[in-house]
């Protein structure tokens, strides 16, 4: 992806959203497109409207943290949104990984997993990627190690995969999420040709993603609750946690759970008793 595109739009679109009133400043009128001017980002961000114009052109160079850090107070950004707005000003050059060099589960970690018979868990890894899995998990979202590689992919799963409009009782939310971590490890990873070959799939075959895709909303990946529409348990009420994975910060496991005592805590042990005689999952095939 072009950095400098990706830069100027995603400082667009953080403007737009934004009124006068919202950061103080007195509304002078009409305005010909939402959200605030770039010289009123400038006075709140106290720089010079020529140098933000640069900056949002995708022409400014060697830019310091001060000035994100401003620009990003201005814009009244995420932290989230802070890390990207900085990958995008500052990118820094990465060595195209090899295609036959794929990201793999730690073995130790790919055990760990395989004794948490009662949790879904699951691995992913660069472009969200599901690189490992555990029983439960391929029991709750499908069955993981049959699916061709590209398959094995979270937005593809959302976007592509006919079922998950009906496993995920709020898909819509869902489908935002998953374009804002999308979208941040595209600001991470700016040189991933498998990467630029997924958006590009995804935004062929999906209206959806497309119009996520260009409101340049970035998120990272944390916790909370989502309400699944199982085929064989019924509606599952679940809490998810994200743990980030110091030996590869590429790589993050994903744990679902139930409240203690709950339907869905039943729900969840009857899926997991169904899952005991099934084969060991792995990693799957080679990637």
């Amino acid at each position: 992806m072009d950095q400098r595109t990706e830069l100027s739009e995603f400082l667009r679109s953080r403007r737009a959203r934004l009124r006068p009133q919202d950061v103080g400043l007195p509304d002078h009128g009409r305005r010909r497109v939402p959200g605030l001017r770039r010289e009123e980002l400038a006075q709140l961000a106290g720089v010079s409207v020529a140098y933000y114009i640069r900056l949002e052109q995708g022409r400014g160079r060697n830019v310091s943290s001060a000035v994100l850090d401003a620009i990003g107070n201005a814009l009244r950004l995420t932290g989230a949104e802070r890390d990207h707005l900085a990958h995008l000003a500052r990118p820094v050059s990465r060595r195209v990984r090899p295609a036959g060099r794929p990201q793999r589960v730690r073995p130790a970690l790919q055990q760990l997993i395989d004794t948490m018979d009662a949790v879904p868990a699951y691995v992913i890894g660069r472009r969200l990627d599901i690189i490992g899995w555990n029983r439960l998990a391929c029991a709750l979202l499908g069955d993981l190690p049959a699916l061709p590689r590209k398959e094995r992919n979270l937005a593809w799963h959302v976007f592509l995969d006919p079922a998950a409009g009906d496993l995920y009782e709020n898909w819509e939310a869902k489908a935002a999420d998953v374009v804002g971590f999308l979208r941040r490890d595209a600001g991470r990873n700016p040189d991933d040709p498998e990467l630029a070959s997924l958006i590009g799939e995804l935004s062929v075959k999906s209206a959806e993603f497309r119009c996520l895709w260009a409101a340049h909303d970035v998120q990272d990946k944390g916790f909370g609750v989502k309400v699944l529409n199982h085929p064989l348990v019924g509606r599952l009420t679940l809490a998810y946690e994200t743990l980030a994975l110091p030996a590869d910060p590429d790589q993050q496991l994903i744990t679902y759970h139930a409240e203690p005592g709950s339907p869905s805590a039943q729900s969840l042990r009857l899926l997991a008793s169904w899952t005991l005689d099934a084969a060991a999952p792995g990693t799957g095939p080679e990637r």
